[in-house]
This record gives structure tokens, sequence and C-alpha cells, in this order.
């Protein structure tokens, strides 16, 4: 088999990880290749990734994602609209068109004072837990989690909160490859809301 199409393998597997599962990408990709013996070298790109699971999701979910998508990204404009000091951004499969009932809702905030959502948070007497992820180039920033009731499907969702200084906000909005950006705001994410009545 063909470096290209052990990538094509592992970025199915992945894509029913990530689908079925609810898998972050990064480890659906290793366990995907895990479990069919290949090479880390071998691991597929985001983009053929996406191409699978936007497929999985055509073959496997097309009755059922486009309504548990327009809930999650329907939850997050709430929260954005709660958050809007904190500039929040929605990020990943929710943001991207390729969550279901299983996806965590991201969002970005970006923050003058990094403590300043925790605060606000707490203020409003919300429960959450602190976790470590990576920004741009490597750098270790907060992330809040938070278990919140989205009413639409009728059960509790993971919203997890980025916690961003105001200067990463410059460099958010640049189109990829597909001409799809890797975030929006909340302007944005209503634009695909009204596109999808």
């Amino acid at each position: 088999m063909s470096g290209a199409e052990i990538a094509a393998e592992i970025a199915a597997m992945a894509a029913r990880l990530i689908v079925d599962e609810g898998m972050d990408w990064g480890p659906a990709k290793q366990r995907a290749a895990r479990d069919l013996g290949a090479p880390r070298a071998a691991l597929p790109g985001n983009d053929e990734v996406e191409n699978a699971v936007r497929e999985h999701i055509a073959i496997f979910h097309a009755d059922t994602q486009p309504a548990e998508l327009r809930a999650l990204r329907e939850l997050a404009a709430q929260w954005m609209a709660r958050l809007a000091e904190f500039r929040p951004h929605l990020a990943g499969a929710v943001w991207r068109g390729t969550a279901t009932r299983l996806s965590n809702v991201h969002l970005q905030l970006y923050c003058d004072d990094s403590k300043a959502a925790e605060i606000e948070l707490l203020n409003r007497g919300l429960s959450f837990d602190v976790a470590e992820t990576t920004a741009g180039r490597g750098r270790p920033v907060d992330m809040l989690i938070l278990d919140v009731p989205c009413a639409a499907l009728g059960e509790r969702v993971t919203l997890c909160l980025t916690i961003l200084d105001f200067d990463d906000l410059r460099g958010a909005l640049k189109p990829d490859s597909r001409g799809q950006t890797e975030r929006g705001d909340l302007a944005a994410l209503q634009t695909l809301l009204d596109l999808s009545e």
C-alpha cells in the first residue's frame, strides 16, 4: 500500500472515531494509525481528515447531523453573547460545520487579562475545570471547561473556553485553502445560522 493510501485509510478510521465516538482529532489520528499498524510518519493532515469526516457524515449521519450542528451553533451563539466582553470566536467542528452531538463547543476568548474570564464565570456562579492547551507556536494557555445544558439536544454539552491574549486576535481570521477561516465571531456565526434556515 502506498503512503497516500495508508494516510487515506488512517483518515477514514480517524473520521469514524471523531464522528461516532467524539474523539479529538489528534488522538483519533494516532489511535487509527496504531490500530492499522501504520508509522507515525503516515499520519494524514487535518485537511484530509476533515474531508473524511465530511464524507462519513454524508454517508452515515446525513439525517441527524444538520439539526445537531444547528443546536450546537445556537448554543455557541448564546454563550458568545454572554461572554461578549471577551471578544469570543467560535472554532473547531461547530464552526467548520462538521460537528455532531458528541462534539465539544470551542470558543476562543481574547482577553486583556487572562484571569478576567475566570473571575466572570465565578461571579456568575458557574463551575468549571481548568486545563492547559497550546496556542500558536506551541505556547501553553488555559482552557476553561464547562458542562452546560443544550435544550435543543436534550443533553449536556462540553463547552471549552480557550483564553488567549488580545494580540492573538490579529491573525485569527485568515482563510485556509478552502477559503474558510479557522474561527468566526458572533456576527459571522449568525450569518451561518441565517443561511441554514
